[in-house]
């Protein structure tokens, strides 16, 4: 049994009572995620939302998470659920899906990723998470039902009023709250410190934890007061940066230093 089969690491750390600390890549680059996993991250998001790879450098990625013992977490476009299908068939450890308003955008998503009964996703066990057909079979349904996450997020204020059964459908493992887009949604454009989107998180982990379900978090590098405040929160899994983000922030900051 090879490291594609075993227990889905941000998960457990969650179980543990850990904070599970992951970050996100924008560059596809497989050295990028290996060095992530090989530091000990939980976890890596790999955006495929507003960065364009839907090709072989999008497995190649997702290789490298598995690799280096990171869980990969594949962010796909809302409104295409056979990208959820076939992202978990290349290896995710999980899908990231933007825009979830209600319990039947969450239910779709949910169907488009887990086997039957759970879902309606159709079997192709010749995969990557299929090991090819070797290794492909009920086994290995049973597996990606339990072990590859179902993760909507929570970036619009419509979610809101909907949050409580998007929290109890089965099969969602936990949301990723998108701060940027919430505050666009509130009003409020890229406050995301503002009063109406850290409020909203806090309804979001209450929830969640009601119906021991998990939220994601993203904080700027290297803003780690926003760390404590969200841990205070609730929230068990923080998104450190991006690596285009980082790096421009240290190239910054290095050539100011030197020019003044």
């Amino acid at each position: 049994m090879t490291m594609i089969r075993e227990k889905n690491k941000l998960r457990e750390t969650i179980r543990s009572g850990e904070i599970a600390l992951g970050t996100c890549i924008y560059s596809f680059s497989p050295a990028i995620i290996e060095l992530a996993g090989f530091c000990g991250l939980d976890f890596c998001r790999i955006d495929n939302e507003h960065a364009w790879r839907q090709d072989v450098t999008t497995e190649n990625v997702l290789r490298g998470g598995i690799l280096s013992g990171t869980v990969p977490l594949l962010r796909v476009d809302r409104d295409n659920p056979y990208l959820i299908r076939k992202a978990l068939e290349a290896g995710a450890g999980g899908v990231i899906i933007p825009h979830a308003h209600d319990r039947a955008d969450v239910e779709r998503m949910v169907a488009a990723a887990r086997f039957p009964p759970v879902g309606r996703r159709g079997y192709g066990g010749l995969c990557l998470s299929g090991q090819w057909g070797v290794d492909g079979g009920l086994e290995w349904m049973e597996w990606s039902n339990r072990e590859q996450l179902v993760i909507p997020m929570i970036e619009d204020e419509s979610a809101m009023q909907e949050i409580d059964p998007i929290m109890a459908t089965d099969g969602v493992d936990g949301v990723f709250f998108g701060p940027a887009d919430f505050s666009i949604s509130a009003g409020v454009p890229l406050q995301t410190g503002h009063e109406k989107v850290i409020g909203a998180l806090r309804e979001v982990a209450e929830v969640a934890d009601k119906y021991n379900k998990f939220v994601i978090y993203p904080v700027g590098f290297p803003q780690w007061e926003q760390v404590e405040r969200v841990k205070e929160l609730g929230v068990q899994a923080i998104e450190i940066g991006h690596d285009v983000s980082i790096l421009k922030g240290v190239w910054q900051k290095t050539i100011y230093s030197f020019r003044g």
